[in-house]
């Protein structure tokens, strides 16, 4: 099963989106419907915002009267918080129930109003945000729901900003246009990212990256941070430490278009029990990689080591993205270890060298131009160039008092 997170702000325009993707096969989970199913008469949600805003919250038919409950939730933030607390836990209770009678192969859209400002996003393999500029959402608001301009305002006011859904979107769908403008966008990302994803996460596999070099890109440090925090969730206590590593976390480097990404454990034993939760996240682990060359670039990215160390030393677990949008390799490795020391060991020590960071870049260059595509050539090719590189970062180490 493939969960998606799908928010905005107040009137930019979820429902829409949530439309198109219901009719290419999603499931839809609708906060906003559970929300209301929560709160209908009879239900312990009614009564638990009766006695936290009073009883004119209600219509003389014991109905939730939403203006009123509104005028006094949003009036600041304690009020809001106070709302927030009663209804999230019903809303994701119900969400559950409904979520574990879905089939397993189905493509689930949460449609979640909050889902930026619940700190919900990293639970989430996939986090899609439709926008709209303030003043349209104002205007649809006022327009097509018949709300005043000052409540409209005082809504989207109190919602999260627009940098930080930016901060937890995997996609950003743009919807100041026409709805046929939209929806065509959601076909196209439906049908080329989210099936395909979908896909790869119930065959078990990995979305496999082109094998060229790209201009260094201003976003790698983001997307990594948002990667890291899914991971982070799917861990939990499990993970040491999370870290963005090889050439993507260089800035201003040219590398190939894929993330990697290292979960720090106590030893590989705990790495096993992470199979099942990383999968939930999007990662499925790569089995048999040491026999299966077509591997060699994900095993081995940054993992060259000196010789006359131990081999047994750098073993590791490893996982990949199944999502083809955003190619990421995920390195499990023990603390410790030298593969583990020395992958954060790099990263620093190309960021301090620009004379090694040069050099590595030529080196790259020339590896991607004469493989022609083809991950193995790639990787040897560059292979000589790490068992020397291995030796001056930790030469440098020594001299500078570094440490993990």
């Amino acid at each position: 099963m493939l969960r998606i997170g799908l928010t905005g702000g107040i009137g930019a325009g979820k429902s829409a989106l949530s439309a198109t993707f219901s009719q290419r096969g999603g499931i839809i989970v609708d906060g906003d419907v559970i929300a209301r199913e929560v709160v209908e008469p009879g239900t312990e949600g009614l009564a638990s915002l009766v006695d936290a805003f009073g009883e004119d919250i209600l219509r003389p038919d014991g109905a939730l009267d939403r203006p009123a409950l509104a005028a006094k939730a949003f009036r600041d933030d304690e009020a809001r918080a106070k709302l927030n607390g009663i209804v999230h836990p019903l809303v994701g209770k119900r969400r559950a129930e409904i979520i574990a009678a879905v089939s397993q192969d189905a493509v689930v859209v949460e449609d979640i109003p909050l889902l930026v400002e619940s700190g919900m996003a990293p639970l989430f393999p996939l986090v899609v945000i439709v926008h709209a500029d303030v003043e349209l959402r104002v205007k649809r608001l006022v327009e097509q729901r018949g709300m005043s301009e000052e409540d409209a305002r005082a809504r989207i006011a109190a919602q999260a900003t627009d940098d930080q859904r930016r901060a937890v979107a995997d996609i950003w769908m743009d919807n100041s246009g026409s709805p046929e403008s939209l929806a065509d966008r959601a076909r196209d990302v439906w049908d080329n990212r989210i099936l395909p994803f979908a896909h790869n996460l119930s065959a078990r596999q990995y979305a496999r990256a082109p094998v060229r070099l790209v201009p260094a890109h201003p976003t790698w440090a983001d997307q990594a941070r948002r990667i890291v925090n899914r991971l982070k969730t799917a861990c939990g206590h499990r993970a040491v430490r999370i870290d963005h590593i090889g050439s993507t976390a260089v800035p201003d480097f040219d590398a190939k278009d894929v993330i990697d990404i290292q979960i720090t454990v106590e030893s590989l034993d705990v790495a096993d029990e992470l199979v099942e939760p990383l999968l939930a996240a999007g990662y499925p682990r790569l089995e048999h990689i040491m026999q299966d060359a077509a591997q060699v670039d994900l095993r081995s990215t940054t993992t060259h080591y000196d010789h006359s160390v131990n081999t047994s030393l750098w073993d590791k677990r490893l996982h990949a993205s199944a999502d083809p949008g955003r190619p990421t390799n995920v390195h499990i490795r023990a603390l410790g270890r030298p593969n583990q020391q020395f992958a954060l060991l790099f990263v620093d020590w190309l960021k301090a060298n620009p004379e090694a960071r040069a050099n590595y870049a030529q080196v790259k260059r020339a590896a991607a131009d004469g493989a022609d595509g083809d991950i193995v050539r790639y990787v040897t090719a560059k292979e000589p160039w790490f068992t020397e590189a291995y030796r001056r970062a930790w030469e440098w180490a020594d001299a500078t008092g570094w440490t993990p």
